[in-house]
């Protein structure tokens, strides 16, 4: 599917230099940086797709805040108009800030799991397989196979196997899981979206078996929007009523706002009902990321996050950031590039496997076409693969992701079609010389989440 216009629903109303170094400074650049794009400076990089978190253009209106915020130690006006937005989206009673997602999993993972326990998600991303393993319980993901088949159509790729989900708890016992995650989107799946349908069928079955429902709603609106398109019943729906539905599934939600909130920082935990439950929370917040009304951010944070949660399920908004996938996705298929298909919400995931057949996982075929994106035209992407999956935690032997994809995530509202185009035209000149492109091997890497500051060399 290719989508030959879209426009910006806003007017640019501040601009910020970027500049491309020449093509041997790039290959000094990656050669310093240990081949580790995490390494590279912020203003070696022409077009940063390295991530989408923290990384989007604030409005007027979220700058506006920025003045307003309230910095009082305790109980600002600015936590309580957050909380009013959060619960305005969400119907949750008890809304905690805290200052980004991994700090939501850092508070929440440790009062659900520990030594024996199990979490099961459709997907667990890096730092929430992280946090769950700092707890000393063990990540099992659970994705529905079709997810697995990158060039297939299925409108929902990021849904829990339920069937599979039930012989899980049966396997480890119910009272050993103690935590059903439900990412929306599901971004190692490729960004794709789950169904009301799905999550209301994991809610019964945990229900069922007296499990909680934690939901990781980092993109949580893009995934709305994708419901109301994909989902009978739900094309008359508004955002806002398919996200109170969703949230009516779980029992506890961890956000990164620095997504769909469009914020430099901040997160959020939020508690359905249980206030048992949100104290030990708050407990776990006071020494960890500061006093519970400010949670590790400052007040004009706070406001900013207010208003972004807001503009986050503007469904103009949301056509607009959609169609630049969809653009983007279209040219690539136009040009013979595989991906994860259909386009998720937040990124292209191209499919470094199929690209590169002669890479094995264990030399990174994803992190080496990212490398080579960079060295082409100065874009920053990263290794969404077995790179980033690290080692088993119990053999120290190299996992081999299901995928081995190269993410191309579109920061909001700061790239326009000009730059989509550029990131095509040098995918266009990496395909034509593929099968000269070799693997690398790691020479240093620490215990967790190795993929932010490993060292590579190419294996010549």
């Amino acid at each position: 599917m290719s989508v030959k216009y879209f426009a910006e629903p806003f007017k640019i109303k501040m601009v910020e230099p970027i500049r491309i170094l020449t093509r041997e400074e790039r290959i000094e650049k990656i050669r310093a940086a240990n081949y580790n794009v995490f390494s590279l400076a912020a203003e070696d990089c022409y077009i940063d797709l390295l991530t989408d978190s923290g990384t989007g253009a604030m409005s007027a209106d979220q700058w506006a805040g920025i003045m307003l915020g309230d910095e009082s130690y305790s109980g600002s006006k600015s936590f309580y108009k957050l909380q009013e937005s959060a619960k305005d989206i969400f119907g949750y009673e008890f809304i905690q800030p805290v200052h980004q997602g991994r700090a939501a999993e850092k508070v929440v993972m440790p009062i659900l799991l520990g030594e024996g326990k199990v979490s099961i998600s459709n997907m667990h991303f890096d730092t929430t397989r992280a946090h769950v393993e700092i707890a000393g319980a063990r990540a099992v993901d659970c994705v529905v196979p079709e997810a697995l088949d990158t060039e297939s159509y299925a409108p929902f790729k990021g849904n829990m196997d339920n069937e599979r989900l039930v012989r899980l708890i049966e396997e480890y016992g119910k009272e050993n899981v103690g935590a059903i995650i439900i990412t929306v989107t599901n971004n190692s799946a490729g960004g794709q979206p789950v169904s009301i349908a799905n999550i209301r069928e994991t809610s019964r079955i945990a229900k069922e078996n007296g499990i909680t429902v934690v939901i990781d709603a980092a993109r949580y609106a893009e995934n709305c929007h994708f419901i109301k398109r994909r989902e009978e019943g739900y094309g008359e729906k508004s955002i806002r009523e398919i996200a109170r539905e969703i949230f009516s599934y779980g029992d506890i939600f961890t956000m990164s706002s620095k997504k769909d909130a469009i914020v430099n920082i901040g997160g959020l935990v939020g508690v359905k009902n249980d206030a048992e439950l949100f104290e030990k929370v708050k407990a776990n917040t006071i020494p960890m990321e500061g006093f519970i009304s400010y949670g590790g951010l400052a007040g004009r944070d706070l406001e900013a996050l207010a208003v972004g949660l807001q503009e986050g399920v503007d469904e103009d908004f949301l056509k607009y950031r959609i169609g630049q996938m969809e653009y983007l996705a279209g040219k690539l298929e136009e040009a013979g590039i595989p991906y994860q298909s259909p386009v998720g919400g937040h990124a292209v995931f191209l499919d470094a496997k199929k690209l590169l057949p002669h890479i094995p996982y264990h030399e990174f075929p994803a992190q080496a076409l990212a490398i080579e994106l960079y060295i082409e035209a100065g874009i920053r992407s990263c290794d969404i693969g077995s790179y980033m999956l690290g080692n088993d935690p119990d053999t120290g032997e190299q996992l081999q992701s299901e995928f081995e994809f190269t993410r191309l995530a579109v920061p909001r509202r700061v790239y326009t079609q000009s730059h989509l185009d550029v990131i095509v035209e040098a995918l266009k000149e990496i395909k034509e010389r593929k099968d000269t492109l070799k693997g690398y091997r790691i020479t240093w890497e620490p215990k967790i989440l190795r993929h932010f500051t490993a060292k590579l060399e190419p294996i010549r």
